[in-house]
């Protein structure tokens, strides 16, 4: 009798429950994805003027694209001038540490590039940054 007993609380001390630890990962699979910031694309492809000093730059939360028809693209969406600031700001309020990056295009005019910048600078945005491709 008593070798069963012992037998039997062998058994039960080599099985490894493994609930909890699912649990806990589960968890923290959760955690990562509500907490991960996924990188934002404006929503067409520009041809980007190339420059020797480009660099990737840290950070950065909102793209605004500058097409070649000199329009406006964030998060894959046109946005005309004047609904420029209040989507930036938007923006910045879900990821205050966040820059942004402008993708101008080769045929973009100058004035909507600077139109992005000055939109994004009254945002209270510091950190605006040209996007350039490597030679």
């Amino acid at each position: 009798m008593r070798e069963a007993v012992e037998e039997l609380l062998a058994e039960e001390e080599a099985e490894i429950n493994l609930t909890p630890m699912l649990d806990v990962v589960f968890i923290m699979l959760i955690f990562f994805i509500v907490t991960a910031v996924f990188v934002k694309e404006p929503g067409i492809q520009v041809d980007r003027p190339t420059a020797e000093t480009a660099f990737a730059p840290d950070g950065a939360a909102i793209f605004i694209a500058v097409s070649a028809q000199n329009e406006f693209w964030i998060d894959q969406r046109s946005v005309d001038l004047a609904g420029l600031k209040p989507v930036i700001e938007r923006l910045h309020s879900e990821n205050p540490e966040g820059g942004v990056v402008i993708q101008a295009d080769n045929e973009a005019m100058n004035e909507y590039v600077l139109a992005a910048m000055d939109a994004a600078k009254e945002s209270g945005i510091a950190d605006v940054t040209l996007a350039a491709a490597v030679p």
